[in-house]
């Protein structure tokens, strides 16, 4: 799965789809909207790379990042929530987690999560991913086209 046939996919269906990123630093969108047409379903990017942005513009509370740290199941859901909301979009895939050079939270390089939420649900994937930064980066991207390409046509099944 690739940006182009995520592009289609998303058309085909009739849904929105908006990104919340932390260690991509907009790579997804990037990507994302490399792809002419792009903007019939993608509504937007919040990248929230530092902390501080996290609890700024997403409402975040330090609490819980303090409980849970940035790099975590918790916090990757609560990205994808809050920035569904905020973007109004049907999907809002969330990346958060440790691309190096080094451990991070007491987190490996490589550990990674990426939530999905949609309707009334929330789904969050954690991975540990192998490489340099741009190969962890780059692997979470096309992780997230499988889920939503997963999410999409099982969604789709049911009705």
């Amino acid at each position: 799965m690739n940006s182009e046939q995520i592009n289609q996919l998303f058309r085909e269906k009739g849904r929105t789809l908006g990104s919340v990123e932390s260690f991509t630093g907009g790579l997804f969108a990037s990507d994302i909207t490399s792809v002419s047409g792009a903007s019939h379903f993608f509504k937007g990017s919040l990248i929230t790379y530092a902390t501080e942005e996290k609890n700024r513009i997403l409402g975040i509370s330090y609490n819980d990042i303090d409980k849970y740290g940035v790099v975590s199941k918790e916090i990757a859901l609560m990205m994808a929530s809050r920035g569904k909301a905020l973007l109004n979009v049907d999907y809002c895939v969330s990346f958060t987690g440790n691309a190096g050079p080094s451990a991070m939270e007491n987190k490996p390089v490589g550990e990674i999560y990426i939530g999905i939420a949609f309707y009334d649900t929330v789904q969050v994937h954690a991975y540990n991913l192998k490489g340099d930064r741009k190969n962890i980066q780059k692997e979470a991207i096309k992780i997230a086209y499988e889920l939503l390409e997963n999410l999409l046509s099982e969604n789709f099944k049911k009705n």
